[in-house]
């Protein structure tokens, strides 16, 4: 099971989770997160990890230039972006991700279009932002995912949940799970995360 650490921005603190080893680390190039990382923002980010840029509705133009200065490997689209939309994006020499956002129930045939167009999905909890809500939404509807794509967890995942995540990945629900995605959960403030935290969450994990 694959560890990605999502909404990070602070220099130092990106380099100490590096020395934790996650297998993916995730930044915010969305205007309206508390963890946006601006454009003259230079982070110095190591390349021993593959990174994820995670966009909403963001222009095709934008996300180039974002991978040629963050040589990211991988774009998460949160927003409503078209299953042709990602295809454009694939073009671009990069993974796609595409994100659905869960609350209480969840329609699973709209996967249907994408999937010739995307690589991983990625599960959320559908708050009042696009992501970094905090909340958990029910794993147990995933017993009903159709699909062979893997798929990335996330949603208010913290340290208070590994019963249930060891749970749920014993679990058939999780036959297709890659990886889970942890962001706001292990923060002292945006974009700032709780390295020892996360260090006994990967441990346990």
């Amino acid at each position: 099971m694959k560890l990605k650490v999502c909404g990070m921005k602070y220099q130092d603190n990106i380099e100490a989770v590096v020395a934790l080893k996650p297998d993916l680390l995730g930044f915010i190039f969305y205007e309206r997160s508390s963890r946006y990382i601006p454009k003259d923002h230079h982070l110095k980010i190591p390349n021993s990890i593959p990174k994820v840029g995670v966009f909403v509705d963001a222009e095709l133009k934008e996300i180039k230039q974002r991978i040629n200065n963050y040589a990211l490997e991988f774009i998460q689209l949160h927003g409503h972006e078209s299953p042709e939309f990602c295809s454009r994006v694939q073009q671009l020499g990069v993974k796609v991700i595409k994100v659905f956002s869960i609350l209480n129930t969840f329609d699973f045939n709209q996967l249907e279009a994408f999937e010739p167009d995307c690589d991983y999905f990625l599960f959320d909890t559908k708050g009042e932002l696009p992501g970094g809500n905090g909340i958990a939404f029910d794993w147990k509807i995933l017993e009903s995912y159709p699909s062979n794509k893997p798929f990335f967890l996330s949603g208010g995942i913290g340290l208070d949940q590994i019963d249930n995540l060891h749970s749920f990945l014993k679990s058939e629900a999780a036959a297709h799970c890659y990886a889970i995605d942890v962001n706001s959960k292990f923060e002292l403030e945006p974009g700032l995360k709780n390295i020892n935290e996360l260090k006994v969450f990967k441990s346990q994990l």
